[in-house]
């Protein structure tokens, strides 16, 4: 008998209340949102005004970080394949450790000193003290393509949970998660996207707990001699160790979880989110295999789980009753949900910030018009984003996921890292950098994939290598810059 077959149907009906009651608290916090900020500006709408607190930071960061991927994809690639897929969760503690630790005291201060700077196109644009558009133009256009692929990746994620708990058809399914999530984004904003990515962060933690020890506890002391030796084999070629430790190379220029440390009120609370969000994200990606691997053990390796990647999903219904279940299962939701809306965000804010106003209105848009702007924009990658996920051709959830992050990584981390650490960078070397990460990166993923690396190794170092070339051999920064970069290095508050 199909595993999915085998769980009764009376637990849908719980499970469906579970996920309903669920999604209309995500829609409650954008509409209390909506009402509280209703009079703010540009700056409240994409940065909730700089008043995040540290919990609500750090735990948003991850969430928004953490998608559907993370109880889907990672899971079942682990479940799959085995423990040489573990490399990407170290590859992820790592770099999200070092974005912490080294990134995010100096990317709040250089912003605030940069013209109080409130997206990343706008903080590389201020940081040159340049008038040109282009920085902001570009990254504008990187962002509004890489961001609706990986939507498209959180939409899927919610279509496959519906349609595998309930039945329901799973692009209907899509299109009724999507509305949720544009529903508070919309509506709430950067306040909106960071609560209900605090309530899901803890959702997603606790939920990655509770599944794989109750399901470690019910296993049989045999099942594990069924398995291949192969399997527990960690180091099964040097491709997969560096290509999952390429992973965390992404943290350094991800928009939507970098543009968290921006927001916080002071460097004070920056220390205190820094150790809550590292904590969250090293429990996550331990138990993010650790589930894959239970998964295995608990219900052998099935073809459609692994086709399907729901062994997180199938794991939970066979083990707790309706109610808890639903309750687990809106892990799944919450970690689709949590991502989507951040890079929604962070794309509407770039368009509506770095392209309507400075380009398109020369300056002339009003706040008003600017929040409208960007929830126009909120709408418009969301309708993509559901074209492309239910395109049976368009990769699974970790594909997506992974393409994604790469364009990201290998376009903006190497720029952003030198804006923070090198006086000498120029603004000639920031348009080279992102420019070469973002071409070499989708160049390697269209014609050197079967090479087995992660496009986002040579993409990261092509665009490090010549944004420091460029730099080098053109004119070096104007005592203006020089001066905000001093003043940047010695802001206290």
């Amino acid at each position: 008998m199909n595993i999915l077959a085998a769980i009764s149907t009376s637990a849908n009906i719980l499970e469906v209340i579970v996920f309903a009651v669920y999604l209309l608290f995500m829609l409650g916090i954008g509409v209390h949102f909506f009402f509280k900020a209703k009079n703010g500006g540009e700056k409240t709408y994409f940065l909730g005004g700089r008043e995040m607190g540290p919990w609500v930071t750090a735990l948003s960061a991850g969430a928004s970080d953490m998608s559907a991927w993370v109880l889907m994809g990672l899971p079942t690639s682990v479940y799959a394949l085995g423990l040489g897929q573990v490399w990407i969760s170290v590859g992820l503690a790592i770099g999200y450790t070092i974005s912490w630790l080294f990134q995010a005291p100096r990317l709040r201060k250089f912003s605030i000193v940069a013209n109080d700077s409130i997206t990343i196109p706008q903080y590389l644009t201020n940081r040159f003290l340049s008038k040109s558009r282009a920085l902001q133009i570009i990254c504008a256009v990187v962002f509004l393509i890489a961001y609706t692929i990986y939507s498209a990746s959180s939409v899927k994620a919610c279509g496959t949970l519906f349609n595998t708990v309930t039945g329901m058809d799973e692009t209907i399914a899509m299109y009724l998660a999507a509305l949720i999530i544009i529903g508070y984004t919309f509506l709430g904003g950067f306040s909106a996207v960071c609560w209900t990515d605090f309530f899901q962060g803890l959702l997603i933690l606790g939920a990655m707990l509770i599944a794989p020890l109750f399901a470690a506890g019910m296993l049989e002391t045999s099942v594990a001699s069924a398995i291949p030796a192969s399997y527990w084999n960690p180091v099964t070629n040097w491709k997969d160790i560096v290509s999952g430790l390429a992973w965390g190379l992404g943290y350094f220029g991800m928009p939507h979880i970098i543009i968290r440390f921006m927001s916080l009120k002071s460097q004070k609370d920056l220390k205190k989110s820094a150790k809550i969000g590292i904590s969250w994200t090293l429990i996550i990606v331990v138990f993010a295999a650790f589930i894959g691997v239970i998964g295995r053990l608990y219900l052998g390796l099935d073809e459609q789980i692994t086709a399907e990647s729901t062994v997180f999903i199938i794991m939970v219904r066979k083990i707790f009753p309706g109610l808890l279940s639903g309750l687990l299962l809106s892990a799944v939701l919450a970690a689709s949900m949590s991502t989507a809306d951040s890079q929604l965000l962070a794309a509407a804010s770039a368009f509506a910030s770095d392209v309507y106003k400075p380009v398109i209105r020369k300056e002339k848009a009003s706040d008003k018009e600017m929040l409208w702007a960007g929830r126009i924009v909120v709408l418009v990658i969301a309708v993509v984003a559901l074209l492309i996920a239910s395109n049976p051709n368009a990769g699974s959830i970790m594909e997506l996921v992974s393409n994604a992050w790469g364009v990201f990584g290998a376009a903006f981390g190497p720029t952003i890292l030198l804006t923070l650490f090198w006086k000498r960078f120029n603004f000639k070397g920031a348009v080279a950098g992102i420019l070469t990460g973002a071409v070499v990166d989708i160049l390697w993923l269209a014609f050197l994939a079967g090479t087995g690396i992660y496009e986002i190794l040579p993409g990261f170092v092509a665009s490090m290598v010549v944004a420091i070339v460029v730099s080098l051999c053109t004119k070096a920064p104007s005592d203006e810059v020089n001066e905000l970069f001093d003043k940047a290095m010695n802001y206290e508050e």
